[in-house]
């Protein structure tokens, strides 16, 4: 008897519980939504979210709010989200180093359990540059060197465990070359000294760096994207020019805390998917050289764990350590 009674109580629990989970998506959003940009202001992700929540206002009919929490590669503004209550209002507005971060570094939270992933927002390729004087010109050209003196080369990144850098060592693990890395403390000083010609190559991302390209400021040696960027059709791809399957992006994503009720989850989704279906929003977001996502929870989950995967192995062959 006490076995069925207890089995009820629990039952009757669940059933409370998800009773209480529905109430509380059905009238989502009913405030403010904070967006937690785990990066500094002015940079490519705050510009990206405060472009996406003039979207999500528009079509949730409810204010949403851009706040700056930088510091230790994304991980301090993560960590607070993470303690955050479960109810779809505190929403991290990653990027790319939400993968990386967990590869590379001892974190003060888990990924994998104290986040649920809500969409996959944008993307951008990044561009492999040199300067307009570089001997380099096209991919092939700079392998040949790098084979031909190794660690001889240089390459730039906006700070160790970046994808910058990733992007480089994915590139030396398929091509079976070396070059040395240089770390700056962000990507404008990493640009400037790559069209002085000081550092050898950067994968820069196309949305900061297309217009030093276009104005022949950077020569551009190939793009990471699967295909060809429209704004630059006589720039191969990294595949096309030798390197097979090799495609790299950054990207913004939306998480919520771990514990944050299913019904919730798919609220917060249907307003990105449907912010990113507006005209405005779009036209924003191609200026500065970004593309429109909107992919699932369960899409956006697997291609974190693809990610995940990725880039350990990188790390792995290449004995990239940050400590």
């Amino acid at each position: 008897m006490k076995k069925i009674a207890l089995t009820g109580l629990t039952s009757a629990a669940l059933a409370l519980t998800g009773m209480q989970a529905h109430a509380q998506a059905s009238g989502y959003p009913a405030k403010t939504i904070t967006l937690i940009v785990p990066f500094s202001a002015g940079g490519g992700a705050d510009n990206a979210a405060r472009i996406f929540a003039q979207g999500m206002e528009a079509v949730s009919g409810q204010p949403v709010v851009v706040e700056n929490k930088a510091g230790a590669s994304g991980s301090i503004g993560a960590g607070q989200v993470a303690r955050a209550a479960p109810d779809g209002y505190t929403v991290l507005f990653d990027a790319s180093s939400f993968t990386l971060n967990p590869v590379l570094r001892k974190l003060p939270y888990d990924p994998k359990k104290d986040f649920v992933p809500v969409s996959q927002a944008i993307v951008v390729p990044n561009i492999l540059v040199v300067a307009p004087g570089s001997p380099f010109q096209t991919l092939g050209d700079l392998i040949k060197a790098a084979k031909a003196a190794p660690n001889d080369l240089t390459y730039a990144s906006y700070g160790p465990g970046s994808l910058a850098q990733m992007a480089a060592e994915l590139l030396k693990k398929e091509a079976g070359i070396e070059m040395v890395h240089v770390p700056y403390k962000g990507g404008a000083p990493a640009m400037v000294d790559v069209m002085a010609g000081h550092v050898g190559a950067y994968f820069a991302n196309a949305a900061s760096s297309l217009n030093y390209v276009t104005t022949d400021r950077l020569r551009a040696l190939a793009v990471t994207s699967t295909k060809r960027m429209p704004e630059l059709p006589n720039v191969p791809t990294v595949a096309e020019a030798g390197i097979k399957d090799f495609s790299v992006y950054e990207w913004n994503g939306l998480f919520v805390p771990g514990g944050t009720p299913d019904a919730v989850v798919q609220k917060l989704y249907e307003i990105v998917k449907a912010a990113l279906a507006r005209p405005d929003i779009t036209e924003k977001l191609a200026r500065l050289g970004l593309t429109p996502v909107g992919s699932s929870p369960a899409e956006f989950a697997a291609f974190l764990a693809a990610e995940d995967a990725r880039w350990r192995e990188v790390v792995k062959a290449n004995n990239i350590s940050l400590d």
